[in-house]
């Protein structure tokens, strides 16, 4: 049995680098939009905005556990990015809270708390991961630790030099 090693990645042939590349993928185009458009990214806490970072995110992180209730931070983030993306109508943000139980539960509040105020919002980039990274974690934290994996995929679809 031959082994065609052309496309060796990193982390070795198979399932891995494919998940890695769909997650790597999905994080590059997300931190295009966040840095040109600067479309904002909610994530739960400050470890999740650090692991963002760490993957040369540089538009705005907005952190859901800041100390406000729900209903003033939605308020917050109506006045500060509206109810759409102004360029294209897209969508005002992405939401990424963790793919666990408490996360989900998170996101679905957020999901129908904005919604009933018409703000449209991406939840793409948490399906992607929630699905390509599931075997490695469930938190959005732990994309900091993977950074080094993680990053080189995240820079073939965002081609800017960090």
């Amino acid at each position: 049995m031959s082994r065609d090693t052309r496309h060796r990645s990193p982390l070795g042939a198979g399932d891995a680098a494919l998940r890695f590349r769909i997650a790597g993928q999905a994080l590059g185009e997300a931190r295009a939009l966040n840095r040109e458009e600067h479309w904002p990214v909610l994530v739960e806490g400050k470890r999740d905005k650090l692991a963002l970072t760490a993957l040369g995110f540089t538009g705005p992180i907005e952190v859901l556990n800041r100390g406000w209730p729900l209903e003033r931070l939605i308020a917050y983030l109506y006045e500060s990015y509206g109810p759409r993306r102004s360029s294209d109508g897209g969508p005002a943000l992405s939401i990424l809270m963790d793919w666990d139980r408490t996360g989900g539960r998170l996101q679905n509040e957020l999901r129908r708390r904005m919604e009933g105020m018409d703000i449209k919002i991406s939840e793409d980039l948490r399906k992607v991961l929630m699905k390509a990274l599931k075997p490695e974690t469930r938190v959005v934290e732990s994309l900091r630790s993977m950074a080094h994996e993680l990053g080189p995929f995240v820079d073939e679809y965002d081609e800017v030099s960090h």
